[in-house]
């Protein structure tokens, strides 16, 4: 059993609190057009994933995230990626260690400069808005 993470007291602890919404909003796939056939809304409603979950963060929201990642990943591309899988697809640092071949420090030092440059990119979002 993985532990979980935590944010509060922490630098920067409130994105990372909101990337690991977006992370849980994207792998639900709401960030996923609702373009599927037939068939697949009909074999959904039938056998249910489960419970539907409560996000703390709004579609716009989590769009803008998906927007400051991708502007990340052009500019950094190892940087982006290690958020992305750390925090969109849930992989642990040490899974992301082995699968570059770095040290795990190294890896949660790039997944900290990440979330450091997502939070500036929002927050001039934010000013713009």
């Amino acid at each position: 059993m993985t532990r979980p993470r935590t944010y509060s007291d922490k630098a920067l602890g409130d994105t990372e609190y909101l990337l690991e919404q977006w992370g849980y909003w994207r792998m639900d796939e709401m960030g996923v057009p609702g373009c599927v056939s037939q068939m697949a809304v009909v074999m959904s409603l039938r056998n249910p994933m489960g419970a539907t979950k409560c996000y703390r963060i709004t579609d716009e929201l989590a769009q803008a995230v998906d927007h400051a990642l991708a502007r990340l990943v052009v500019r950094d591309r190892q940087m982006g990626d290690f958020v992305w899988l750390y925090f969109g697809a849930k992989w642990p640092a040490l899974r992301i260690a082995r699968e570059y071949s770095l040290g795990e420090a190294k890896v949660r030092e790039l997944v900290k400069a990440g979330v450091a440059w997502i939070d500036c990119a929002l927050e001039r979002m934010r000013e713009a808005a």
